[in-house]
Formats: structure tokens, sequence, C-alpha cells
């Protein structure tokens, strides 16, 4: 399932995503593969994406309709 919450984030941000991967110490592919849904990060990625985005771990990847 691709993450539009955490793109959408990222863009309101004006990151782009090589400037994220930087931020949380990855890659620019697994920022992509992640927002392409092809990745399901580790909890520590998620909360250093979160910090990085002044988001909380609901906000960017809690998924409804559970």
């Amino acid at each position: 399932m691709k993450n539009l919450r955490m793109k959408a984030a990222r863009a309101g941000k004006d990151l782009s995503q090589q400037q994220l991967a930087d931020l949380c110490g990855v890659s620019r592919q697994t920022i992509n593969a992640i927002e392409k849904g092809d990745y399901n990060p580790t909890i520590s990625l998620c909360i250093a994406i979160c910090k990085a985005l002044d988001k909380t771990l609901d906000e960017l990847f809690w998924e409804e309709n559970q």
C-alpha cells in the first residue's frame, strides 16, 4: 500500500526524497520504496521519518480501516 501521507508530508516540508533520506540516514531508494509501498520500514526508521517531518506515527503510518 502506497504511503501517500508520508509523501504529502515530505512535499509539505519542501524536501526531496534525497533530503529526507539524508536526515534519516538511509538511501533515497529506501524512501522511494516506502512511499511506493514496496518496503516496510523498521519502527526506528518510522520514528526517524516522523521526527524529520514533524509528524506522529499515527499520522504517517497507521492504516485507516483496519
